[in-house]
């Protein structure tokens, strides 16, 4: 079979035709979609779990910009698969919109992105993009329910982890529910400091840094699912230090300083043993590379040196 005609321009970059299409039904989409866009950037702005989300879109441009140099040209293989998924995004939409459930409603953006990708530029090009459009996903808010089913095991967590570090610590701490019960004091772990928050927001960056990483694989999935129990020791932190200031300092200060301090502190914690994770990675195996010149075992390193010298690479005896 015959592979599919390429279409480049004189630089080796895109058609300007395709450009021109592709401008145009993103245009299209936009203007669809803008009640969902609109709600979307409301909720960045008005739920500090999704302040991220205005920097995903620019990271997504970046991951893109930095890829680059292995963009392909365009191509007509498949295309028609980007009318199928522009198809079945707006009827996901559609769906969404009769149910009233926000979340596919935003999801369905993404997919028609990846439709319009697809329809416009080819195979090639649709996966060259998919990374930076996969990536978008981070930024839309998870559905309510999720949020309040996630919300009570973190806050559970949370409370029995950190009364456990502040009796290891010293202190007379006791779980009673979701507030940890001090000698002078008792701070409660309130649905704002579940950690899901933080959840949220290292999720999104560890799968940043994996992107972006030129590690293997295996690394780069170990650091995404790693944010997971870097978020939980983050907060865990933040509790225990908001309640050791209540049982010292006192109730009013102890809010003040350790609540609001020990919020900022969550987030260099979190990269500081995000840091430490992939310091380890990098120095966990050694990779062997192949060294004809290298001594060989079991052959004295001039012989090994004189055999690669001669022709045929056959060692003198």
């Amino acid at each position: 079979m015959a592979s599919q005609p390429v279409e480049r321009t004189p630089n080796g970059g895109l058609t300007a035709p395709a450009i021109t299409t592709f401008a145009v039904l993103m245009g299209g989409l936009i203007w669809a979609y803008w009640p969902a866009l609109d709600t979307m950037w409301r909720r960045w702005g008005s739920d500090p779990q999704y302040s991220h989300g205005y920097l995903v879109p620019i990271f997504a441009g970046i991951l893109l910009w930095l890829r680059k140099a292995s963009m392909p040209g365009v191509d007509r293989s498949r295309r028609v698969w980007g009318a199928v998924m522009l198809a079945v995004a707006l009827m996901i939409r559609l769906g969404g919109g009769y149910f009233y459930f926000e979340y596919l409603d935003h999801a369905s953006f993404v997919l028609a992105i990846c439709g319009v990708t697809l329809l416009c530029f080819g195979w090639g090009m649709f996966r060259w993009a998919l990374p930076g459009i996969v990536f978008s996903l981070l930024m839309i808010p998870l559905p309510h329910t999720i949020e309040t089913f996630a919300r009570k095991p973190l806050r559970r967590f949370g409370t029995v982890s950190s009364t456990y570090v502040l009796q290891c610590l010293g202190f007379n701490a006791f779980p009673r529910g979701n507030t940890i019960e001090l000698d002078n004091s008792e701070v409660g772990v309130a649905e704002a400091c579940s950690g899901l928050r933080m959840l949220t927001i290292f999720v999104a960056l560890a799968v940043a840094i994996a992107l972006l990483s030129k590690r293997p694989l295996w690394e780069r999935i170990l650091i995404v699912l790693s944010s997971v129990p870097i978020a939980l020791i983050s907060n865990i932190v933040r509790i225990v230090v908001t309640a050791i200031l209540h049982e010292k300092v006192g109730g009013e200060l102890g809010d003040k300083i350790g609540h609001d301090f020990a919020g900022w502190l969550m987030m260099p914690i979190g990269l500081a043993l995000l840091g430490i994770e992939s310091w380890i990675l990098a120095r966990l195996l050694i990779v062997e590379h192949d060294n004809p010149m290298a001594p060989q075992f079991g052959v004295p390193a001039g012989a090994a040196t004189a055999g690669a010298q001669r022709p045929g690479g056959a060692a003198r005896r």
